[in-house]
């Protein structure tokens, strides 16, 4: 059964993290066994699963990952028309909206565990991630996109392609910059410029890319996460100057921006009317949404947008089964596919994945005893294995550009050696 998204009434205040002995429960419709802890069945009855999610359908900035519960949605729906897992129907509350706001973030995670009880949350996407520990302490299945530390190291949280921002001992991911290598016909000799949002994640980002692209041969000529977080600039020439001079005094030869799509636009339109004629990258502009807009579309035609998914213009089966579950989630319609709809997909279906083989007597531990011996291949991200993902990426990925008002397969889907993390 999918009940209906729920949003957050009002903002909550600013949170402290509690201990685990103030929500900790279990669910009162099942019965506890021998070994369970509590809150080891939160969230399951015989015949269901509780799942909640939490997103950013909201920003001050106009940026929305809403699409993300729809993915979401879509990979639940063909999970209960197959039988569910093990006999159970998943019950998606939908996802709470966290507006890219910390005390929101973590008093969304509060509400889905102590009020809702859910067993697991998939998906969690969003720039912050202030519930992580609450979520971890509380011991509930986590799965999302790994952009953030968070997804790295916690036992029970997952990001659905790994670890993308690891601590020193894991591995990074090489796409983009092998990707990028490609395209300019081989690394040796070139510069790229990395600039990012002031905030956690684009500081993790700027540090994590600087050393992958330097790993893959570029000279990293400008690596700063100097961009306000919270308000998109009305005037970027000074982050233009800085760019178009960081290689010596000269333009490098690639500007990779680790940030999202209200700022992309400001800084590649400042940059082409500087006259740039570089290469300009980003991970998150694969949006055919985008494109409604003209003055959109100009600013990002000829950009190349780093995926860490088989893009949607890939023929293959599983590509074809995404698109199918897609269009049955949004009643029939053919709708525009975005990256979010596949971010929240593939959280939600590394859950079913490894729910599915931790047995009908499903508790907390013993779908995480599962996780530890999970794998599979050929999904849409690529080989999948755990806990390997908890510590490093899977490592796969494929760059797309848009040309003219569509976008195109630069560099084919592929997956990359990883690169040791200092």
């Amino acid at each position: 059964m999918l009940r209906p998204i729920r949003t957050l009434a009002a903002a909550a205040a600013a949170l402290a993290l509690v201990s685990a002995c103030n929500s900790a429960s279990t669910n009162g419709n099942s019965k506890g066994g021998a070994g369970d802890t509590p809150g080891s069945r939160r969230g399951l009855t015989a015949d269901s699963i509780k799942v909640g999610g939490i997103v950013s359908m909201t920003s001050a900035s106009g940026y929305s990952k809403k699409d993300t519960d729809l993915g979401a949605k879509a990979r639940y729906l063909r999970a209960n028309a197959e039988g569910g897992v093990n006999g159970r129907t998943i019950d998606y509350l939908g996802a709470e909206d966290d507006g890219q706001d910390p005390a929101k973030n973590m008093a969304a995670a509060r509400k889905l565990v102590q009020q809702d009880k859910v067993f697991a949350v998939a998906p969690m996407s969003s720039v912050t991630f202030s519930g992580a520990d609450f979520l971890e302490q509380e011991k509930v299945p986590t799965f999302g996109w790994g952009t953030l530390p968070s997804f790295c190291g916690p036992k029970y949280i997952y990001g659905f392609n790994g670890c993308l921002v690891p601590t020193p001992g894991g591995t990074l991911n090489q796409t983009w910059p092998e990707g990028i290598g490609t395209v300019l016909g081989g690394a040796r000799g070139k510069s790229v410029a990395v600039i990012a949002n002031d905030s956690d994640a684009g500081k993790f980002g700027i540090r994590t890319f600087q050393q992958g692209f330097t790993s893959a041969g570029f000279t990293v000529s400008y690596a700063k996460a100097s961009v306000p977080a919270t308000a998109v600039p009305s005037d970027w020439s000074a982050y233009v100057k800085e760019i178009l001079e960081s290689n010596g005094g000269k333009a490098p030869d690639a500007v990779v921006s680790v940030m999202q799509t209200p700022n992309n636009i400001g800084l590649f339109t400042a940059l082409k009317r500087s006259g740039y004629k570089g290469l300009l990258s980003d991970p998150t502009d694969y949006d055919p949404g985008l494109l409604a807009k003209d003055a959109t579309k100009q600013a990002l035609d000829g950009v190349y947008v780093l995926l860490q998914f088989e893009p949607f213009e890939s023929d293959s089966p599983k590509m074809a089964q995404f698109k199918a579950d897609i269009k049955a989630a949004s009643g029939g319609q053919d709708v525009p596919l975005n990256m979010h709809m596949m971010t929240g997909y593939m959280a939600a279906d590394l859950f079913v994945s490894i729910a599915r083989t931790a047995g009908k007597d499903m508790t907390v531990e013993s779908f995480q005893e599962a996780a530890q011996h999970f794998s599979d291949t050929g999904t849409l991200v690529g080989d999948r294995a755990e806990p390997k993902g908890q510590k490093d990426s899977f490592g796969c990925g494929a760059l797309v550009q848009l040309k003219n008002g569509t976008y195109e397969v630069a560099v084919p889907f592929k997956c990359h050696e990883p690169v040791p993390f200092t």
